[in-house]
């Protein structure tokens, strides 16, 4: 494995990767999930149809978070019971996925605070970007309305936060 990281399998036709990142706290290496594209992935023309690449993204945050030592089951048992939704996702589609190739999802956080997070996540194969997302998340209660990240969700996402700055909309570095 790169980086000497741990591989954890799940039975749903993904795997998770712990590279550098848990072991070295303010480095730009993702967390990363390797999915294989099936049949119910594509259209008719074995290319994975657009939608689908939301439910891949959403693995890779999902798994980065669990990485991260925060589970969804764990969130929604608190006392006050929180989940995070996407507030809003840009998605950069540069070359199609086809069957039976072998995906790998990587996440990045970039920031967190307020009721935010920030993420940038890339889809490859072999290398290539074949497509690229900015997700940003909001904290929530059950009632839908913002919550505040809690100092102990923020412990946990902060050896992981991208050291460098945030991109502003011109493009340059804030």
């Amino acid at each position: 494995m790169p980086g000497g990281g741990r591989r954890l399998n799940y039975d749903s036709g993904y795997a998770l990767t712990c590279d550098r990142l848990m072991q070295s706290p303010m480095t730009d290496t993702p967390f990363a999930i390797d999915i294989r594209v099936y049949y119910e992935d594509t259209d008719f023309s074995g290319i994975v149809y657009h939608a689908n690449y939301l439910k891949f993204f959403e693995r890779g945050r999902t798994d980065a978070l669990r990485a991260c030592g925060l589970t969804h089951t764990e969130l929604l048992a608190r006392d006050e019971p929180l989940a995070f939704s996407v507030r809003s996702m840009t998605i950069d589609w540069r070359s199609p996925a086809r069957i039976d190739d072998l995906l790998r999802v990587e996440t990045r956080f970039v920031s967190a605070a307020g009721a935010r997070m920030r993420l940038r996540q890339e889809i490859l194969k072999d290398g290539a970007v074949l497509a690229g997302a900015e997700v940003e998340a909001a904290c929530m209660g059950l009632t839908g309305r913002p919550r505040r990240l809690p100092a102990d969700i923020r412990a946990l996402l902060a050896p992981h936060l991208a050291p460098h700055a945030e991109p502003n909309q011109a493009g340059g570095t804030a």
